[in-house]
């Protein structure tokens, strides 16, 4: 690995929106960035000479319900172990802040779910499915 130095702050909001863009997943707005990424629970960012590399947060109510969002890394620095790191700086907050029964969930895009199952995370179906809701533009 290259010199990668972990910051448990949040990105910016342009960071945010533009490494979510160039790792392919879905654009957010500027307003909810403002908005959101300073209510996260907990956030690691992956940095190289200032840059970010990588990011990941944890969001929730703090007691019963906790996510994993975010997680991405840039496409030129894919492959190196750094999602693998992102993951463990939230597991070792989850094992820290998660009170017993409290529920940590995420969703997965595939192949990501590799990377996720490495950390103890299963699949609710067939009990339950994932549903979502997205506010239009």
């Amino acid at each position: 690995m290259d010199q990668i130095n972990i910051e448990h702050t949040p990105p910016s909001a342009a960071e945010y929106l533009a490494l979510r863009k160039s790792a392919g997943l879905s654009a957010m707005s500027k307003e909810g960035a403002e908005i959101g990424l300073p209510n996260s629970l907990f956030s690691v960012c992956l940095r190289a000479e200032n840059e970010i590399v990588g990011m990941g947060r944890v969001i929730g109510d703090g007691g019963c319900f906790f996510q994993v969002v975010d997680i991405a890394v840039r496409p030129d620095q894919q492959g190196r172990g750094y999602g693998k790191l992102i993951m463990s700086e939230i597991m070792n907050y989850l094992r820290e802040h998660v009170p017993a029964r409290g529920l940590v969930s995420l969703l997965a895009d595939v192949p990501a779910d590799r990377l996720y199952a490495q950390f103890g995370f299963t699949f609710t179906s067939p009990k339950s499915e994932g549903m979502w809701w997205r506010q239009g533009e």
